[in-house]
């Protein structure tokens, strides 16, 4: 019944081949930080997302002026806009920051931050069912930390290539007992690594790993098509080894979307670890998904040709090095 699980995805995989442009959605950033009576220095980040800025855009309030001409970077993973406005006298308390085009964004929120010049900061969340944030509308804490732990679901449920790892280390662990312990030592690798690399500890340059993280799917698929002809291997016997190994590569590119926001130390703490909650709560959502869809082929009792029992394998593996090649050409 394995197999039958492979098959299937098989043809999702192919179909999802271009995600490789990319390992993960990073979320929308607004960074405000007031300057001065009515003056405001804004930071609004837009992700890449194949190969294109996610089309959403700030709409100041009305008789809100850039003091200045906004400013634009491109870079690899984001187009980053610096701009100056002034709000008048009253500033911007009581008024709402737009998102247009976040309404028709399944894949993404809006994660704002602002640094008021009293000292004091809040976080809020603008997500496609409320496309706007109110100035003075500062979350609690509790809010907060469940935007975070929203921020990483979305971003393990969305990391393609992630999920096929995952996928990968199910199909190669044979037993509930292994399953367990494959995951769990998967988690502790990405759990360590994911906390060194946003507390600024370890670095990793974006396209070397995401080349690297493709990499470690196309030896887990190598692997799988070894244990289907019966040979054995170190991985075959033992893959939570591997899972912890590659686990510390995955956790840094999971860091990523954390980095990016550029958090202040006082809320790396909590955002860290509400963080990894959501990728961890992500990660198991996808696992049960895979073992239920796998019980319910077993239990409708589907037969497939013995030939297809590979497929998936051969697809996760086509797909994976696709991915890599690109990632190595975009490298140079």
């Amino acid at each position: 019944m394995r197999f039958a699980i492979r098959t299937i995805i098989a043809g999702v995989l192919l179909l999802t081949a271009g995600a490789g442009r990319a390992h993960e959605t990073r979320p929308l950033f607004l960074g405000i930080t007031e300057t001065g009576v009515g003056r405001y220095e804004m930071i609004w980040r837009q992700p890449m997302y194949y190969g294109r800025p996610l089309p959403v855009t700030l709409r100041l309030p009305a008789g809100v002026r850039d003091a200045i001409e906004p400013m634009e970077m491109q870079l690899p993973d984001a187009v980053v806009t610096r701009r100056i406005i002034d709000a008048g006298p009253e500033g911007l308390s009581g008024h709402r920051l737009f998102f247009d085009g976040l309404q028709s964004q399944a894949i993404t929120d809006v994660l704002v931050r602002a640094r008021l010049s009293d000292g004091s900061e809040w976080t809020q969340m603008a997500r496609p069912g409320r496309p706007w944030i109110e100035f003075r509308g500062a979350m609690g804490r509790f809010e907060a930390a469940g935007a975070y732990m929203r921020l990483g679901i979305q971003h393990i449920l969305l990391g393609i290539d992630h999920l096929l790892f995952v996928l990968g280390l199910l199909l190669l662990s044979r037993g509930a007992l292994l399953l367990v312990k494959t995951i769990t030592a998967f988690t502790v690798g990405h759990s360590v690594s994911l906390a060194l690399a946003t507390l600024g500890i370890i670095s990793v340059p974006d396209k070397p790993l995401s080349a690297v993280i493709a990499l470690s799917i196309v030896f887990l698929a190598a692997e799988l098509v070894r244990a289907d002809r019966g040979e054995r291997s170190l991985t075959i016997r033992n893959p939570w080894l591997v899972a912890a190994g590659f686990g510390l590569l995955h956790g840094v590119g999971f860091a990523g979307a954390l980095v990016a926001l550029g958090l202040p130390r006082a809320s790396v703490p909590m955002a860290l670890f509400m963080f990894n909650v959501g990728v961890e709560i992500g990660q198991l959502l996808f696992v049960g998904g895979v073992l239920a869809l796998m019980a319910s082929f077993k239990r409708l009792a589907f037969q497939f040709p013995d030939r297809a029992r590979s497929l998936s394998v051969y697809a996760m593996g086509t797909v994976a090095s696709f991915w890599f090649v690109g990632r190595l050409a975009a490298m140079f």
